[in-house]
C-alpha cells in the first residue's frame, strides 16, 4: 500500500477531497518526523509508540573490498505497535 492508495481510501471513507487528505496525512507525517528529531517520542494510542533507539558505535566489515570500516554512534527509529495492533495483525 502507498501513501496514495492511503490517501483514497481515507477520502472514500470521510467525503473529505483528496488535497485535504493529503494535508492532513503530510502534517502529520511531518509532526512525528520533526519530534523524533528533537529526541521525544511520539504514542499514539491503539496503534503503537515511534522512539529513537541509540546505537553505539562500531567496525564493520566491507567484504567487497576485504578491508573494516568504522560506522560511528547514531540513532534509529524504533516503532512498538500497540497490543491491539498487534493482535488485530496476527
Amino acid at each position: 500500500m502507498t501513501k496514495a492508495d492511503i490517501i483514497n481510501e481515507l477520502s472514500i471513507a470521510t467525503g473529505f477531497d483528496k488535497k485535504t487528505i493529503t494535508l492532513i496525512l503530510e502534517g502529520t507525517m511531518d509532526c512525528i518526523k520533526n519530534h523524533l528529531a528533537e529526541d521525544e517520542g511520539v504514542y499514539l494510542r491503539g496503534f503503537g509508540t515511534f522512539t529513537l533507539k541509540k546505537r553505539a558505535a562500531k567496525t564493520a566489515r566491507n567484504i567487497n573490498k576485504k578491508s573494516t570500516v568504522f560506522v560511528p554512534a547514531h540513532r534509529v527509529v524504533n516503532f512498538k505497535p500497540a497490543k491491539d495492533f498487534s493482535e488485530k495483525v496476527r
